[in-house]
């Protein structure tokens, strides 16, 4: 995907990026691959393919979403800052959290924050199993995002204590999620929430699959929830 497709297929979707915008996807880019070659950020470095596979692919839970109405973004387990900060950049006015449990892409995020300009972004190295469980963050995001981090019902107890009443947890994911949700369902419910909606759509050029899982936030999540690191992916709730 070279820029002149990023540009026009967001434009096609109601996204259109200023002059600004697109100089922060570029150094966003050109520091992605300067900080690759010291530490293992991501497996694709070719720019057509990050421009396709990370920012587009990234900003695409907007298609589904109106992130125009929110304030507050969590995203756990972030990376290289895969899907908030391309979101950031397409909406500035997002207040965006990231957590991590590894110093150094969180030492990456910071200097990439830094150097985009970016203002009302936080980064936490943690696990979000802790993370979770923090008195004065815990239930308090608009909205909790997590891209291909672990299985759907993983997923819930990582991100859905930490969605408020009302909010959405949005899972983004690359195979199918069929088999994943009927194995989330228990899990989604006892944790609070309830599936507002599946779309499913195909990246373009190369047409593999994606799903984007809206989940609502429907009544608090029991406060034994998530339980201590590494229970949840050991343990998932049955």
């Amino acid at each position: 995907m070279d820029t002149s497709l990023f540009i026009s297929m967001l434009e096609e979707k109601g996204i259109t990026l200023s002059p600004v915008q697109l100089q922060q996807f570029e150094t966003y880019y050109k520091l992605l691959v300067e900080w690759n070659e010291k530490m293992n950020l991501t497996a694709i470095t070719e720019k057509p393919e990050v421009y396709l596979k990370h920012f587009f692919d990234s900003i695409s839970a907007a298609f589904y979403y109106d992130f125009s109405t929110i304030q507050t973004v969590c995203d756990v387990g972030a990376g290289a800052g895969f899907p908030s900060i391309p979101l950031k950049i397409c909406f500035p006015h997002l207040h965006v959290s990231i957590v991590d449990s590894l110093q150094k892409r969180i030492t990456f995020l910071n200097e990439l924050s830094k150097e985009l300009g970016l203002e009302n972004v936080t980064f936490y190295h943690d696990r979000a199993e802790t993370f979770g469980q923090t008195q004065d963050i815990r239930e308090s995001y608009d909205i909790v995002m997590a891209r291909a981090v672990a299985r759907l019902s993983v997923l819930s107890e990582l991100c859905l204590p930490l969605v408020k009443v009302n909010g959405t947890f949005i899972a983004m994911k690359a195979a199918s999620v069929k088999e994943e949700l009927e194995d989330a369902r228990k899990a989604i419910h006892t944790l609070g929430g309830k599936v507002k909606e599946v779309h499913h759509f195909l990246l373009p050029i190369e047409n593999s699959e994606r799903n984007i899982v809206i989940i609502d936030k429907l009544k608090q999540t029991p406060k034994k929830y998530p339980r201590k690191p590494g229970t949840p992916n050991r343990t998932p709730i049955k």
